[in-house]
Formats: C-alpha cells, sequence, structure tokens
C-alpha cells in the first residue's frame, strides 16, 4: 500500500557541487537514477512531471506529463521539449519541480521481488539560484512495522538495507551528504532510512495503525 505523503525524505542541497538550471538537473537526475537502478529502487526514467508557477502569482495549478518513450534524462534536446510544454497562456512559466517517473522492485517476506510504480520518488529543483534533489518512499517496507502496525522484520530485512545502501551511494556521487526531510504521520527520517520502532511505542506487541490515512 502506497502512502498519500512519505514515509521518509532526504534532501541534497547542490548549488555549490552543480550548476543551476534544467539542464543541469536532468543530468544530474540521469546519474542519480542509474545508482537508483543498481539498488534495484528505480530500473529506469520513465516519464517526467512537473507543475507550472509564475512569479507574482506562485503556482498556476497545472501539472505538465511527459513520456521519455525512447528519450534518456541526459539527451541534449530533452530541456528544449520540456519548455516547449509551456502553458501559451503565461509565457513567463517557470517549473516547480520535476518528478522522475519509474517502476522498482520491492521484496517480500518470502524473498519474492515486486515491481512496484513509484517505489521512491525522485524531485529534481532546477531553481536559477542553485540546483536540489530529494529523494522519497511511501510504502512501509522500509519500516520495521508496516501500516497496519505489524512487524514485520523479514519484509524490513530484504529492503531497508538496499534504501540505506542507495542513499550512502547518492551522497558520494552528489558529495554532499543528504539532509532529513520533514517528519509525517507514515513515517521518520532517520540517517539513511526510517527511524525504528521504540519499545515503549508498542502496545501489545504492536506499532501505531496508520491504516486510517491510507
Amino acid at each position: 500500500m502506497r502512502a498519500p505523503q512519505h514515509t521518509g525524505a532526504w534532501n541534497w542541497d547542490l548549488e555549490e557541487h552543480f550548476a543551476p538550471g534544467l539542464g543541469s538537473a536532468l543530468t544530474t537526475a540521469a546519474r542519480m537514477v542509474e545508482v537508483l537502478r543498481e539498488h534495484g529502487l528505480m530500473h529506469r526514467a520513465e516519464g517526467l512531471r512537473w507543475g507550472w508557477f509564475t512569479k507574482g502569482i506562485g503556482g498556476l495549478g497545472i501539472t505538465t506529463e511527459f513520456s521519455l518513450l525512447n528519450r534518456t534524462l541526459d539527451d541534449k534536446d530533452l530541456p528544449r521539449r520540456i519548455l516547449g510544454c509551456r502553458p501559451e497562456e503565461f509565457p513567463e512559466a517557470e517549473i516547480l519541480g520535476i518528478f522522475v517517473l519509474g517502476r522498482g522492485t520491492y521484496i517480500d517476506a518470502s524473498g519474492r521481488e515486486h515491481s512496484e510504480d513509484g517505489l521512491v520518488g525522485l524531485i529534481m529543483h532546477p531553481a536559477e539560484d542553485g540546483l536540489s534533489a530529494v529523494l522519497e518512499v511511501y510504502h512501509d517496507v522500509w519500516a520495521d512495522y508496516d501500516f497496519f502496525g505489524r512487524p514485520h522484520p523479514q519484509v524490513y530485512g530484504h529492503n531497508a538495507p538496499r534504501l540505506s545502501a542507495a542513499l550512502r551511494d547518492l551522497d558520494a556521487l552528489l558529495g554532499v551528504p543528504a539532509d532529513p526531510g520533514e517528519s509525517t504521520y507514515f513515517g521518520v527520517t532517520e540517517g539513511y532510512g526510517l527511524a525504528r520502532t521504540e519499545p515503549d511505542e508498542l502496545i501489545d506487541g504492536l506499532g501505531l495503525d496508520r491504516s486510517d490515512k491510507l
């Protein structure tokens, strides 16, 4: 099950290490996706989704989705194609943040692999004053208890170390450590994973049942 908010998030401020702008954001995303692919968290970038805003107005409530088909994120023509999707009524519109869309693999308690759309969310912010990136996760496979408060140590053991290894490799790639994102009802980011459930948080051996918000 996928939560409506992230269960964990990691932010990288890249303004001192990477050039700003759309082209830089896309080529950096291509390198990040390759790291995620090595750990099975995103097999390939299948598409992009972003919103538009204008200075003085803010978000326009317009979302564009772009299928990559046979294109790659580091295609030199891709920035032009993306900017060509700008709404005609707002010629000065700018991109809020680009979500990289793709499928990844999680592993169940028995060790079977499952392909899941949007297993992780990679968001690139190509602002002119500095590039930044965010990785989000939305499922309970990364946590020691599921959304119903039930322990699932096999699921946790199969998946959490993969996420941790990917985050460490992304730190190495980007040359800057990730900052933990904000906590939500569904999880707390801690280090290279989600915070473990403390014994005093348990009731009859069960964790918090979060299924009411799913």
